[in-house]
């Protein structure tokens, strides 16, 4: 056997990455972890949490303003940037510390540089070079802006948590979670928000009665819609403001636009090509049930990969991975009722399939829908109402799909995705006591079938 300096060389620190280090290092095998850019991945620095973060701080705006119907008086506190920006950056750089202690507490080796894969067995960083038995590829994805004039002046989700100053007008291009999310957080931290998107709706892929109440109540909040809409040229004015040209639209003036049209895989400079690792068309890396890719001592897994793009799943993953390195066990993963959030306003929160995904596979459903106003919006007088949907297969009786609009609709739906994992009827449903009063127990008090 050939004498390596690590058994394990993982590309990338975030989270499939981190986990899988740690996890294999655990094992007893020798490891190696490099990363170029973000301590922790995209989600600890530009993703889920400073966004959640972000989400929390637009949300006091609404908060303050319902407050005096409580009976709190106040004088309307005015929004700082510089502060929220700061403090989340504080909040970041910790996080990136218990990241790198926790890898060098497993035995780790962490490496600071851009990876490139020389041959099958060595990884070299700028002037180091590596051999190792395996590599894994954890590089996740990387915004996607299109190539239009004017791309030089957008932000991406990347460089959006540390602008120098907050922006009075602000242009959201995309329609996806990152997109409908930001969305809300501009508004709600101020500014005045559009959003535009080229299709008809956002949010492709949910459940049809969620995304159109989402589309109505983030009208109410004073986010400008436009759909139908292709950005075709970004022009910079003389005074530093945006001017933006759209096909299906009339010129809009702005003093940002934040580009969230979709990530692609990250996998620029790492070698891949050259060593004739078979990739999709969306650039992602081929890989098999054991994330292998088509040369056998090269690994990967996460965003990489194009499965859904969820921290979870990479974490998931990376565990499989390890396991079956350790027992020679197929990696099992279901992908199937993966449970999700949009920390959109209000949220979303799902698991399951939606009810069009459930009729265009055959599947006879019988539906169930709840709207009402949240109790805490009854006294404020605050018009934002929540939307609560069962997808039932009426042949088992099997919930087959949960879906929400509403406050804390992420923390209600990860209980009701234990649920539906379990494989809970309806008539489980029906016979769980409500927890009263909380929006909650609509889930377990809905009798009477929408269709």
């Amino acid at each position: 056997m050939a004498d390596f300096e690590f058994d394990l060389f993982v590309i990338g620190a975030g989270s499939g990455g981190v986990r899988a280090s740690r996890m294999a290092a655990a094992s007893g095998m020798r490891v190696a972890v490099a990363e170029d850019r973000y301590m922790g991945g995209t989600c600890v620095n530009v993703g889920c949490v400073p966004k959640k973060l972000f989400v929390y701080a637009s949300g006091y705006s609404e908060a303050f303003g319902d407050a005096r119907a409580y009976g709190w008086q106040n004088d309307g506190p005015e929004f700082d940037w510089p502060t929220l920006r700061d403090n989340n950056a504080t909040e970041i750089t910790r996080l990136n510390g218990i990241y790198r202690n926790l890898l060098a507490n497993a035995g780790v080796t962490v490496i600071d540089g851009r990876a490139h894969i020389e041959d099958r067995h060595t990884v070299v960083i700028g002037e180091q070079r590596f051999t190792t038995e395996r590599i894994l590829v954890a590089t996740g994805s990387w915004p996607f802006v299109p190539d239009i004039p004017g791309r030089d002046h957008v932000l991406t989700s990347n460089e959006v948590f540390s602008m120098d100053e907050f922006p009075r007008r602000v242009l959201v291009v995309g329609g996806g979670y990152i997109a409908v999310e930001f969305a809300g957080i501009f508004a709600g931290l101020g500014a005045e928000t559009h959003l535009s998107y080229r299709r008809d709706l956002f949010l492709r892929g949910f459940d049809r009665d969620i995304r159109t109440f989402v589309r109505d109540e983030m009208g109410k909040k004073g986010v400008h819609l436009h759909f139908n809409q292709q950005v075709e040229a970004i022009e910079k004015q003389d005074d530093g403001s945006l001017l933006v040209h759209s096909a299906g639209g009339s010129p809009l003036a702005v003093d940002a636009v934040l580009y969230a049209t979709g990530r692609v895989a990250n996998t620029r400079g790492l070698g891949l090509e050259q060593l004739g690792i078979v990739m999709h068309r969306d650039g992602t890396v081929s890989v098999d049930d054991n994330f292998r890719t088509s040369v056998h001592s090269i690994y990967a897994l996460g965003d990489v990969t194009g499965e859904p793009q969820l921290t979870p799943v990479a974490l998931a993953e990376a565990m499989a991975l390890v396991k079956h390195w350790q027992t020679g066990e197929t990696a099992e993963i279901d992908y199937n009722n993966i449970p999700t959030a949009v920390f959109c306003q209000p949220n979303i929160g799902t698991v399951g399939l939606s009810e069009e995904e459930a009729r265009d596979s055959g599947i006879a459903v019988t539906v169930f829908k709840s709207e009402f106003r949240p109790m805490r919006n009854t006294v404020s007088g605050r018009d934002e109402r929540t939307l609560m949907k069962l997808v039932v297969d009426s042949r088992t009786d099997k919930v087959i799909g949960a879906h929400m609009v509403g406050p804390e609709a992420g923390e209600i739906i990860q209980g009701i995705a234990i649920a539906i994992k379990a494989g809970a009827t309806k008539e489980t449903f029906d016979q769980t006591i409500g927890i009263h009063p909380t929006a909650a127990e609509e889930f377990v008090t809905m009798r009477t079938p929408a269709s």
